[in-house]
């Protein structure tokens, strides 16, 4: 008797053939989709002080934020930082609130539809297709939320993309903290691949270098200020490599842009409380060159991916203050990458070349 091969097992999802009628996951119509989270801070739901309240509560609780015993920071967070400073930072963030809400949001949002527009276009036959959503650590939309979109979705692979090009615990790894908490949570667990970081991608290094020679096509400062938000010493001391990093980005970005090295400064943000943080500070520098005779100052902050209160308002608003009350003439906040064309190009090669073989499997 000829040899017949055994038929073929039914294509019909197996929650079917167990006569469910809910998702088991295989049914998915896009069940080989790939999701990406593009990871960032947060921002408060309004310019407000009990909007701030509860997102300053969120975040000063984040022990990767405030690395004290609890016993000793809760009282101090509950007594005196949660009763005075939301109602000082509310009145900041209603200075940079836009009629899209909070800019930090709005830009992510763009972000997101950027990179999902390019990904699809270089999507080939038969290749997965891809899903983005958006996760704030604190506030909305969350990390929690982004991921189960993206499992509902049928995302089966996720790469997580915190938006922070250079690493510290206290951004990426915190955020790393709430994915792999959501993942111990589920019963079938995807595949998950995570960036921590991009410090030196060449496409990213491009974009900032030509984010600068479009504003010096006016003219040229006498000094380029390179500010990355501050962690403290102690972090650094115990082998945080956010500081090497972004003196990494510093030396790269020079090299781009080819100009002399004394040109072009490192400094340090939105210091907190009275630790040491890492030196030198940006608002200290920036009196110093003022007093020093250097009056037209140009700054930039290529570790805030998306600009938000601290560029928008401490560096153009606040330090712009500090700056030209020691005798500056002109402080140029050079803008966030945000969602320019060159930086979504940049960080579409870096999700494309990180799901290579998922694409490709």
């Amino acid at each position: 008797m000829p040899y017949r091969p055994e038929p073929s097992v039914s294509a019909e999802p197996a929650c079917c053939l167990l006569g469910r009628s809910d998702s088991c996951g295989v049914c998915s119509t896009d069940r080989r989709a790939i999701g990406v989270v593009l990871a960032n801070v947060g921002t408060p739901a309004a310019p407000t002080a009990p909007a701030l309240r509860t997102y300053l509560r969120q975040f000063l609780s984040d022990t990767r934020i405030a690395e004290q015993p609890p016993w000793k920071w809760l009282p101090i967070l509950y007594l005196f930082v949660l009763t005075t400073r939301p109602q000082r930072v509310a009145r900041l963030y209603a200075k940079i609130w836009t009629d899209d809400g909070s800019p930090l949001l709005a830009i992510s949002r763009r972000q997101a539809a950027g990179i999902a527009t390019r990904l699809a276009e270089a999507r080939t036959a038969g290749e997965p297709r891809f899903h983005v959503a958006v996760g704030m650590r604190y506030g909305e939309p969350s990390i929690e939320k982004a991921l189960a979109d993206l499992r509902s979705a049928g995302a089966e692979r996720i790469l997580f993309l915190p938006l922070f090009p250079q690493y510290a615990a206290a951004t990426t790894a915190s955020a790393l903290d709430v994915l792999h908490r959501e993942a111990r949570s589920w019963r079938r667990v995807p595949e998950i691949r995570t960036i921590n970081s991009y410090h030196g991608e060449p496409g990213y290094i491009r974009a900032l270098a030509a984010s600068i020679r479009e504003t010096w096509r006016e003219d040229q400062p006498d000094k380029l200020v390179l500010s990355y938000h501050g962690v403290p010493q102690r972090y650094v001391d115990q082998g945080d490599p956010y500081q090497c990093q972004c003196l990494e980005t510093t030396r790269l970005l020079v090299a781009e842009l080819g100009v002399e090295e004394d040109r072009v400064l490192s400094t340090f943000q939105s210091q907190f409380g009275r630790e040491q943080w890492i030196l030198p500070k940006t608002d200290d520098t920036l009196r110093e060159l003022a007093r020093a005779g250097d009056r037209h100052v140009d700054v930039a902050c290529p570790g805030f991916s998306a600009d938000c209160i601290e560029t928008l308002e401490e560096i153009e608003v606040e330090n712009r203050g500090y700056f030209e009350e020691s005798g500056g003439e002109r402080l140029r906040y050079i803008l966030c990458l945000n969602d320019r064309p060159d930086h979504l190009d940049a960080l579409t090669d870096l999700i494309l070349r990180n799901t290579r073989e998922w694409r490709n499997g």
